[in-house]
């Protein structure tokens, strides 16, 4: 494919390969690159806030180290009754997580910043938060147990690949961007894209 001279580089904030997947598929050309940031949520801070806060400290940080680029910046947090629940780590604690969840009904905030390089400071930055509701089915221990031992999500928030075999663990997944809960919003983010000015459908 050819890019146009005008069309700014585009970086992806990010070392996931589920967001680097999901990029690939507008056919633009990206180099990712890892933003390297403490990840913790604030005191006090809303579920909301943590997630739109660190996918634009994301896009900033690497927007500073890589000038006139347009930088995309992404962040999840999983919640459940206004809780986060990051990343299990172990299996033990993806079990656990998997056990407070089923037939329950989790919030997932998925925020997106396209940084855009070529503008001051003030208005380079084009931010969203998208909702996804994901209602989890009752199953027993021993299925719980199961599939994690099959797929392994201990770095997915939430320890249920949607993409995989974890969408068997699903009842309902409202959201109205269907990317969202995979890491990378991908019809808010062409929105900015064109906002800025990417074009799509270039040969």
């Amino acid at each position: 494919m050819t890019v146009q001279s005008t069309t700014p580089q585009l970086i992806l904030a990010s070392s996931s390969r589920y967001r680097q997947e999901l990029l690939s598929r507008l056919h633009l050309r990206f180099e990712a690159v890892s933003p390297d940031i403490d990840e913790a949520s604030l005191p006090h801070e809303l579920p909301e806030q943590t997630a739109l806060r660190l996918a634009r400290e994301k896009a900033a940080t690497i927007a500073r180290q890589m000038p006139g680029a347009l930088v995309i910046g992404s962040d999840q947090v999983a919640t459940l009754d206004g809780m986060q629940i990051g990343k299990p780590g172990t299996h033990e604690n993806a079990l656990r997580q998997l056990q407070l969840m089923r037939g329950r009904q989790v919030v997932f905030h998925t925020a997106l910043c396209l940084w855009d390089g070529r503008k001051t400071q003030s208005g380079a930055a084009q931010c969203e938060n998208i909702q996804t509701y994901v209602t989890f089915r009752d199953l027993p221990d021993h299925d719980l147990d199961a599939y994690l031992r099959i797929e392994q999500p201990y770095d997915c928030a939430g320890s249920a690949k949607n993409e995989g075999l974890g969408i068997a663990l699903i009842e309902k997944i409202e959201s109205t961007d269907p990317t969202a809960l995979t890491g990378l919003p991908l019809i808010a983010l062409c929105s900015m894209l064109r906002h800025a000015g990417v074009p799509f459908f270039t040969s």
